[in-house]
């Protein structure tokens, strides 16, 4: 049921009784359906999505690039999990190309982003060098378009 996890992934808050009537199924099949992913782990939990540039919240977002040297038979988890662990970690993929991890961190400030890469992340093991780099302004993120007026593309009020 794909089409389930795309509708909830865009929309968190739709009901099992709207999916239900979306889909042209059951309501108790859709809550089946939802209970047995959220067991499985396939559904890990519901965000709402938010522009903190809106609100007087002050933080930094950076992305830090990490090039390690991979474990022996453990390859680059044991030094992820690590890294996943601290609280300013958002996000960490394990990436192709020049670096080998990606981290998303927020911070109160740059200084405080610097404290963390300087005195928790470089320090690691294995960890051989990183590269930060600040978000200024988030034009779109998780498919959802920041500061963009709501158009009504149905054409009323043109007539």
């Amino acid at each position: 049921m794909d089409k389930i996890l795309k509708a909830l992934e865009d929309n968190a808050t739709l009901t099992p009784e709207q999916l239900a009537v979306m889909l042209g199924k059951e309501t108790g099949e859709i809550k089946d359906i939802i209970k047995k992913y959220e067991q499985d782990g396939v559904i890990l939990g519901y965000k709402a999505m938010i522009d903190w540039d809106k609100t007087d919240r002050e933080y930094v977002t950076a992305l830090i690039e990490v090039k390690m040297t991979p474990q022996r038979d453990r390859g680059f988890d044991r030094v992820a999990e690590k890294i996943f662990n601290y609280p300013e970690v958002q996000s960490l993929y394990l990436m192709s190309g020049g670096y080998d991890l990606c981290l998303v961190i927020e911070g109160k400030t740059m200084k405080e982003v610097a404290y963390f890469v300087a005195q928790k992340l470089a320090p690691i093991e294995y960890v051989i060098s990183t590269a930060t780099h600040f978000v200024l302004r988030k034009y779109k993120d998780k498919g959802v378009i920041y500061g963009a007026e709501q158009v009504d593309e149905r054409g009323i009020g043109d007539i």
